[in-house]
């Protein structure tokens, strides 16, 4: 394996590694629940769903469903389970939640990434979607690829190999950053260099998991891949 200073192309996953992925949830469900449990709970009731249809999809129990669906579908299991009746509440609770942010330290370290690599943003997330939280958080990448483009959800191979194909560089030379274990275990698989991202709400690293860098701040990424 090469050294860190020869990486040519970082891809980060988006969704909880540079923005908040559930403070803009959270923010909505606090509006319709009756406490900040009931919060807890709705939070929870969504991400589960959001994560049970991705894994079905990706074992073939499901044909592919786009994450504009299957939102929407956790979004309904949210109202129905917060007993709203309106018709809209299940829209409305979709959009309130796509409203992102991006971590505090994101833009910068990004913008100071993009002057000596290239960077790609690979996310579960629709390509609609990425494109409203480019433009919206200002964040810079290069370019963003969506799992749709494969039809499947990360941690499936071929989601790792849209990035891998569209830097035509060896896996070796590339750098996925994640704040989800599993994320960067799927990239590791592929032959991808690995940097694990402390994040509130990540999925932190197993015993057993050799990640090549662990970051307590994404600031720490371009001192790691100087020569």
């Amino acid at each position: 394996m090469p050294p860190l200073h020869d990486i040519d192309t970082i891809v980060f996953d988006i969704l909880g590694t540079l923005v908040d992925d559930t403070g803009a949830l959270r923010t909505a469900l606090a509006g319709v629940a009756s406490d900040a449990g009931q919060t807890d709970d709705l939070a929870a009731l969504w991400e589960r769903h959001v994560s049970t249809e991705q894994r079905r999809v990706n074992a073939g129990e499901r044909a592919y469903a786009p994450g504009a669906v299957i939102d929407r579908e956790a979004a309904q299991a949210v109202a129905d389970a917060a007993g709203l009746t309106d018709p809209a509440a299940a829209d409305a609770l979709v959009h309130a939640a796509r409203q992102r942010s991006a971590w505090p330290d994101s833009a910068a370290a990004l913008a100071r990434l993009c002057e000596h690599h290239e960077v790609i943003g690979l996310s579960n997330a629709d390509p609609t979607e990425l494109l409203r939280m480019n433009a919206r958080t200002g964040l810079r990448w290069h370019t963003a690829l969506s799992a749709r483009a494969a039809s499947a959800y990360k941690p499936d191979p071929s989601v790792y190999r849209l990035a891998i194909d569209w830097a035509d560089r060896p896996a070796d030379r590339m750098l996925m950053v994640a704040s989800h274990a599993w994320d960067l275990r799927g990239a590791q698989a592929c032959g991808l260099r690995t940097a694990y991202l402390e994040r509130p709400g990540g999925d932190p690293p197993a015993p057993e998991d050799r990640f090549d860098l662990h970051l307590s701040a994404l600031s720490e990424l371009p001192g790691a891949l100087r020569p």
